[in-house]
């Protein structure tokens, strides 16, 4: 898997941003939106603008060492607007009465002679909460246009919310000494995803965000701030540990859909219910990737006849063209599903180039590698076991059942599967990230047989992380 490196370093949280550079664009199949996909966490799922409105209403804070700039005001209306949700919000939550911070402080990381809570501010490209001086400080000159180029007014917004929350989160002593870094981390983006909720149900005087596009655009930003991957013999897991991007992900998603209640019950225990068996690190001096080939590719499809046991298991052909002659089915390359002839069609070359390392750092600092590939082909395997009980196959329901079985399987190789021929197929940690970030990016795993997928990538997240909590009788229920 990919190391990345954006990683908490300083006090409660710090943000390191790669500056964004060019990205190896897939090509693949456009994934098309359904006339009526499902709701995002009870609310509609609409396409719209996002970020600030046209007319914002002004800052209500100042800045301390503001350069005057744009950049500054935007983190200024930010902090401003997460403080007028927290001035109401937080009674309704918490015990007591809600408390500002004390100061909002810039610097530019490529200038001199600046400090923020006691450190040198040079090469400093960050965002943090300073609990000593109940402050909130950001990068200017590096982090914040980085932020907005990747991920707009929206990725500088979700990055004070989260630092926001830090401060939420000891004004509500919902951590104390020697509470884990994990934990701490996993609660402000939940934190953040509560005040997320409630610009996209348009309560804010100075952002909107559309449930669509501008929602996964804020996802990528939290899929970016996820934990580098690191092995086992690597000593910096531990204490600093943040959280995988499918962790964090649904740390956002539980305050997003369910407020702040469900931040404050993250803790240790919950965290490790849901991790459960996951992976989080790779087996010393293994990169967790798998080749992407011919014999890979057959051998997936036999561990999944091992662990689903169906009774006419799927066809496999690599004849790319065949599957343009389906007559019940459109293509959905790199991987197809044809339920007359129950056979998955794959397009290796695609397969290969989907789940291919980019040479350079995606910008959005979304994850890339062989799951991204590999889950698409089990996304359509899920397609036959569903065929399989005589269920329709082209509808947005299908799309995220598909999404949830996929979810299903992917938990259950967690764990070593032989197969006859003497290969082991095993996930590692990192792919259940790159899974995460083809859904989001593709939706190629949360699509139906021709390959429509629901717009909302929220949604898709949302279904396949039901999976992998969860088993086959319930993404059959959820989605029926």
């Amino acid at each position: 898997m990919s190391r990345q490196h954006f990683i908490g370093a300083l006090l409660c949280t710090i943000v390191l941003l790669p500056v964004a550079a060019c990205s190896t664009v897939v090509s693949g199949a456009p994934v098309s939106v359904f006339d009526d996909p499902f709701s995002v966490a009870g609310m509609p799922a609409t396409d719209g603008p996002s970020g600030l409105r046209p007319d914002p209403a002004e800052p209500s804070r100042e800045v301390w060492n503001s350069d005057g700039g744009e950049i500054d005001k935007l983190a200024a209306s930010a902090v401003s607007d997460i403080e007028e949700f927290w001035a109401t919000a937080y009674r309704d939550a918490f015990e007591g009465e809600f408390k500002p911070v004390d100061e909002l402080i810039s610097w530019d990381a490529e200038g001199f002679g600046e400090e923020f809570c006691g450190l040198d501010t040079y090469g400093l490209v960050n965002a943090a909460f300073c609990k000593p001086d109940r402050t909130i400080g950001w990068d200017r000159g590096v982090l914040l246009p980085a932020l907005r180029k990747a991920n707009g007014d929206m990725g500088v917004a979700m990055v004070l919310a989260h630092e926001y929350g830090h401060s939420i989160q000891q004004q509500a002593k919902l951590v104390r000494r020697g509470t884990p870094t994990l934990v701490s981390e996993q609660q402000a983006d939940c934190l953040a995803g509560t005040y997320m909720r409630w610009v996209a149900e348009g309560n804010s005087p100075r952002f909107t965000i559309d449930t669509g596009d501008g929602l996964n655009n804020l996802l990528a930003a939290v899929i970016a701030f996820r934990d580098p991957l690191l092995s086992e013999d690597d000593a910096q897991i531990g204490m600093d540990e943040h959280g995988s991007a499918f962790e964090r992900v649904s740390a956002f998603q539980f305050g997003f859909t369910d407020g702040a209640a469900a931040c404050a019950a993250i803790d240790v225990k919950e965290i490790g219910q849901r991790r459960g068996n996951l992976p989080v690190l790779l087996p010393e001096d293994q990169t967790g990737e798998l080749p992407i080939t011919a014999d890979w590719v057959r051998s997936m499809v036999a561990a999944l006849n091992i662990l689903f046991k169906p009774s006419a298991p799927p066809r496999l052909s690599f004849d790319a063209d065949s599957a343009a002659d389906c007559p019940d089915a459109r293509p959905s390359p790199p991987a197809s599903f044809c339920p007359d002839t129950n056979t998955i069609v794959v397009d290796l070359a695609e397969l290969d180039a989907l789940g291919a390392q980019p040479e350079d750092e995606d910008p959005r600092g979304l994850a890339g590698g062989d799951n991204t590939a590999y889950s698409v082909l089990i996304s359509r395997y899920m397609l036959a076991l569903q065929h399989q009980r005589g269920l329709v196959l082209d509808n947005a329901e299908a799309a995220l059942r598909t999404a949830c079985l996929t979810g299903v399987a992917t938990a259950k190789m967690t764990t070593p599967v032989s197969i006859p021929d003497g290969d082991t197929i095993l996930l590692t940690a990192g792919d259940i990230d790159e899974a995460v970030s083809g859904i989001l990016t593709n939706g190629l795993v949360a699509s139906d047989v021709n390959g429509e997928s629901v717009p909302s990538g929220f949604s898709r997240i949302d279904a396949f992380r039901a999976g992998i909590l969860g088993d086959e009788d319930r993404c059959f229920k959820r989605f029926s």
